[in-house]
């Protein structure tokens, strides 16, 4: 990375960063949708929604319609269901939401007069994105642009994980991690019931082909439940820690004041511990989107 100026320290961030129940107001009022045209990321997006659908299909169609137990159908599907859709929706904003991008090409010579700096004073530009590179900003060659406290690109949601989506990522994998783990019971108390019986009572699928759904669906829920869940402690760990996992692999010492454990964790959830916690829904701008859209004439991709 190229310097600019010279001295002992390094520029902060320009912009002070707000909590992320809030996050994303700049990129809907500026009518601009994040989206990586990544053709691998892209194909694993696609897999990830065809796989927790799969799942849907089988819990709902194979094991719980057939049931004869109303309350055990009605309460698991409520539960899976419920779960999967907050998977999904979690995933889309990770997928869609800006992660922390640098502006990109800001560092003009107009620019860096405007910020004043002091005699002495050092900040760091990107060559490849041609931006200001904030303190723990690192450059993605995927996204082609530099993202604030960037831990990893993931190719499963096709984008970064960063200062402004680590939330999302983090429901993400918690609730794939519930689904994966609720359709391995659900599978095992099936299999169990069913040999107690005849298989065609159990289902309205031939025995082979519900036996190969089931097969399938247990060695799917286990894969994403390891994986999943080994991501999730990971990133509870990095946010305690204060820690990226770029900043882990390099083995970077902290210049910045670390916050550790929950204030941590209030930082990156945006507010003391709440339901909202749990909501991917939270601080989603819909209908501000809409009029932006309505206004302009549609959102622009940014990549």
């Amino acid at each position: 990375m190229d310097r600019m100026q010279s001295s002992g320290h390094r520029l902060r961030d320009v912009e002070q960063h707000q909590p992320l129940l809030n996050g994303g107001e700049e990129e809907v009022a500026s009518g601009r949708v994040w989206f990586i045209q990544d053709s691998c990321g892209m194909v694993c997006a696609f897999m990830t929604w065809f796989l927790v659908m799969y799942a849907q299909f089988v819990v709902n169609f194979v094991m719980l319609l057939p049931s004869k137990s109303f309350w055990y159908s009605l309460i698991n599907g409520v539960a899976f269901n419920f779960l999967a859709v907050l998977a999904l929706t979690s995933h889309l904003r990770t997928m869609l939401s800006d992660p922390g991008a640098v502006p990109k090409g800001n560092a003009t010579k107009e620019y860096m007069e405007s910020l004043q700096l002091k005699p002495g004073e050092v900040i760091y530009k990107c060559p490849k994105c041609c931006s200001i590179k904030p303190e723990r900003a690192h450059h993605c060659s995927i996204c082609k642009r530099c993202i604030r406290k960037m831990d990893h690109h993931c190719p499963w949601v096709n984008n970064c994980v960063g200062e402004s989506n680590q939330r999302f990522f983090v429901l993400f994998t918690m609730y794939i991690a519930s689904i994966s783990l609720h359709a391995l019971c659900l599978s095992g108390f099936h299999f169990v019931t069913c040999v107690k019986v005849q298989w065609n009572e159990c289902s309205d699928f031939s025995p082979p082909v519900a036996v190969m759904l089931l097969i399938f669906l247990c060695l799917e829920a286990l894969l994403f439940l390891t994986f999943t869940a080994v991501m999730f402690g990971t990133q509870i760990h990095s946010i305690c820690n204060d820690e990226t996992e770029i900043e882990r692999l390099k083995n970077e010492k902290p210049t910045w004041e670390r916050r550790v454990r929950w204030e941590g964790m209030k930082a990156v959830f945006g507010g003391p511990p709440s339901l909202l916690w749990f909501n991917p829904f939270a601080g989603l701008r819909l209908r501000r989107l809409l009029m932006v859209r309505g206004r302009k004439g549609g959102a622009e991709f940014s990549v």
